[in-house]
């Protein structure tokens, strides 16, 4: 194997994953990367483009965290893929969205399992792994930025991304010694479509909504999966190294404001009033 850092992902076939996987084998990364069994043929596309490139090493698992026991059989075999692990990336999750009165069990269970439980068990492995080996390594986890923003019918989900901002501030002490960081990246909206997806998708109501909010949002634009790949890079690298147990909130300043105070705003957002701006020398 190579000198080139080493890294885990989980659910790296697609969206915000496959942003994250594709930025890190940009950056020089060596990668494992996760799918579920339905995703197998997106995960080939991208394994078939990060391999193309002269260098690295890179690899796809299937794995399903909604499985107890999972998170183990699938640490050890990615080890042994890389040799070696410099980073994990706790990216893997499923969005329940439903009120109170309509809980499902079995769904919620789910939840807990792949946005929770894995979360936990893989960031267990890796810093015992780091520890062992006196690698000085990073975790990143995808959580959201509705941990701290509430809407209608994502209590459960909310709850579960604010649980991880929040334990990742005690684990990051845990690790600390073992100069091992530990953070977060919570994206706002962001297209998880490849532009070819989008053309093919260009009548549902995930696009249009994407349409919708673009303009919305402060930035006007929805994130890409790139965004939060390129920050992920940025908190596994030595720039970073001063941070740890953060979540780093990456929105386009979505979740900034509070309620709309005026009709104008709650039409076009909060992001979308300007005037002309002037600017003379004073020289």
């Amino acid at each position: 194997m190579t000198d080139r850092k080493k890294a885990v992902v989980t659910g790296g076939s697609t969206g915000i994953g496959r942003g994250i996987t594709y930025c890190l084998a940009e950056a020089g990364y060596d990668v494992v990367f996760s799918y579920r069994n339905n995703k197998e043929s997106a995960a080939q596309v991208l394994n078939n483009l990060i391999k193309s490139w002269p260098e690295g090493h890179f690899f796809m698992l299937e794995a399903d965290f909604g499985k107890r026991g999972q998170e183990k059989a699938f640490f050890d075999k990615a080890i042994e893929c890389l040799d070696g692990l410099d980073l994990l990336v706790n990216n893997a999750g499923v969005t329940l969205k439903d009120s109170i009165f309509d809980l499902d069990e079995e769904q919620m269970d789910s939840l807990l399992n792949v946005d929770f439980r894995s979360y936990v068990l893989l960031m267990k492995e890796a810093v015992t792994y780091m520890a062992a080996k006196k690698i000085r390594g990073n975790v990143v986890n995808i959580t959201s930025t509705r941990a701290d923003r509430a809407y209608p019918k994502d209590g459960l989900y909310g709850a579960v991304k604010a649980g991880i901002n929040r334990g990742i501030q005690s684990f990051a002490l845990d690790v600390a010694p073992y100069g091992i960081r530990i953070n977060n990246v919570a994206p706002g909206a962001t297209k998880r479509l490849t532009p070819e997806e989008m053309e093919m998708q260009k009548d549902s109501v995930h696009v249009k909504k994407i349409g919708y909010l673009s303009e919305r949002i402060p930035l006007e634009r929805y994130g890409l999966p790139e965004d939060m790949g390129n920050a992920v890079v940025f908190l596994a690298s030595e720039k970073a190294s001063y941070i740890t147990g953060a979540t780093l909130k990456i929105d386009g300043g979505l979740t900034l404001p509070g309620m709309p105070e005026t009709p104008e705003e709650s039409q076009k957002g909060w992001g979308a009033s300007k005037k002309e701006i002037s600017w003379t020398s004073r020289r």
